[in-house]
């Protein structure tokens, strides 16, 4: 995809900060015709700059009342026991991302539990049987004070 110009920023803008908003709305709010928009909507979904859309869901009033940060630490860095360790990860729902990082550790993991003994069970029956792991730490989030998946996306394509 060429690169974006102010109106694809402002499509993936309103879409990122409401993903149910109608073609007709979004196109109204940008003064374009609605097949402009549709077409631009598009291209963006397709050029893969939107990956999908989804609902924002409170973990706490689900259950989720524990959110972890783990770091990893790892021995084996082989191939076999690196997808071995890629294919449990992404297998694993209560693993909300992984990166593989610079420092101390190899590996970033955000981790959400019911309570304190949901996350220990798991922490047992899951993260310590992770081939290659040699050392575990946790830091358990006591207040959420800023969590979102929206990008500053004018701040990031200021050249």
């Amino acid at each position: 995809m060429d690169a974006l110009d102010k109106i694809d920023v402002a499509i993936a803008d309103r879409l990122q900060q409401d993903g149910r908003l109608s073609n007709a709305r979004l196109a109204e709010q940008l003064a374009l015709s609605e097949a402009s928009c549709w077409r631009r909507h598009k291209r963006l979904e397709e050029s893969g700059v939107i990956e999908g859309y989804q609902a924002i869901l409170n973990r706490r009033k689900l259950g989720g009342g524990v959110l972890a940060f783990v770091q990893l630490t790892c021995t084996q860095h082989s191939e076999e026991v690196t997808a071995e360790f890629e294919n449990i990860i992404q297998a694993c729902s209560r693993v909300l991302s992984c990166h593989n990082t610079t420092g101390e550790a190899d590996f970033l993991l955000q981790v959400v539990a019911k309570d304190l003994d949901d996350y220990s069970r798991f922490v047992e029956q899951v993260l310590r049987k992770l081939p290659g792991v040699s050392s575990i730490r946790s830091n358990i989030s006591l207040r959420e004070m800023k969590a979102t998946n929206r990008l500053p996306i004018s701040e990031l394509l200021v050249t």
